[in-house]
């Protein structure tokens, strides 16, 4: 059986302790997700409330993905007490196809609409922080089959971001380079990579806290996907094609993300992607403590495969 490890974090004061030996632990409780349409799809283009749309994104002057306006908003621009803005993404007019069923150009056309989105809600007043994220899956909180993401927006800075931020900052402040440039240098020679272009990097993180997560970088130093050229938005096409198509292969739920904050000149931009295969029970919800018991260096392999 492989030993266990604690590991750290990068840069966050936060540990991981990688199991492999617990893969073969005895289980007799088997869990299924299955999911069922009630309604009709609200996100299929007939049934779109044309009122709601904002932007969209065209491929053979056919639109690839539509942004509109949430209907039902946590936050929004007319409450004071919750200030935000609340966008969703509908990534193809195609229902029951998933993202990682999309080409590279149907995905490109998708990273295109986050980058718009993102430009034009960080010219609304006081928005500092947008998140643009998944959710496919039911275990991941998705609650409408039809492929969408969404965008999430708000002045307050979560307290999360704020210590990833203020992390960054200070290694800099020691090290005189960015932590995120020298994560790159390292894991890409390791057994961590996953792959790399000239314009992009996928790895999976030394201290994993889901199953099969993996980071995507831009190798070079920008803040956010509107500093993303034409050639470094196919990289993380592609790459998002071959993650996700991995991902499809065991039939899991998954997260993924990208913090912007836009007072933030000098973030380092990357996509978080986060499985759901494993839930977090009474040791991570108890003492903080994760336990996981892929590998970032099994998991680098099987997206390598």
């Amino acid at each position: 059986m492989q030993k266990s490890e604690i590991r750290k974090d990068y840069l966050l004061n936060k540990y991981v302790i990688i199991t492999p030996g617990r893969l073969s632990r005895p289980r007799d409780i088997s869990e299924q997700t299955i999911l069922h349409r009630e309604k009709t799809c609200v996100f299929c283009p007939t049934n779109i409330e044309k009122s709601l749309i904002v932007d969209q994104t065209t491929i053979k002057n056919k639109w690839q993905a539509i942004a509109l306006k949430n209907k039902f908003p946590a936050v929004n621009l007319a409450n004071k007490k919750a200030y935000g803005w609340q966008e969703v993404i509908v990534e193809t007019p195609k229902h029951g196809v998933e993202m990682s069923q999309l080409t590279e150009a149907e995905i490109l056309a998708v990273l295109q609409m986050y980058k718009k989105r993102t430009e034009e809600i960080s010219k609304k007043k006081k928005l500092d922080y947008i998140l643009v994220f998944k959710n496919k899956g039911s275990k991941a909180g998705a609650s409408i089959l039809h492929a969408h993401s969404q965008i999430f927006a708000t002045n307050l800075l979560p307290p999360d971001v704020q210590e990833e931020l203020t992390a960054a900052r200070q290694y800099k402040n020691d090290n005189k380079k960015c932590p995120y440039c020298d994560i790159i240098k390292k894991e890409s020679r390791g057994t961590r990579k996953i792959f790399a272009d000239s314009n992009a990097v996928a790895i999976a993180p030394y201290a994993s806290a889901f199953h099969y997560e993996s980071w995507i970088f831009a190798k070079r130093h920008i803040d956010n996907i509107t500093s993303l050229t034409d050639k470094e938005l196919k990289s993380f096409a592609k790459i998002l094609k071959r993650l996700l198509s991995k991902l499809l292969t065991i039939d899991v739920s998954y997260n993924f993300f990208m913090h912007q904050v836009i007072s933030d000149k000098d973030q380092h931009f990357y996509i978080k992607i986060q499985p759901r295969e494993s839930v977090w029970a009474g040791v991570e919800l108890g003492s903080g403590l994760v336990i996981n018991s892929i590998s970032p260096e099994a998991a680098a392999k099987f997206y390598r495969k």
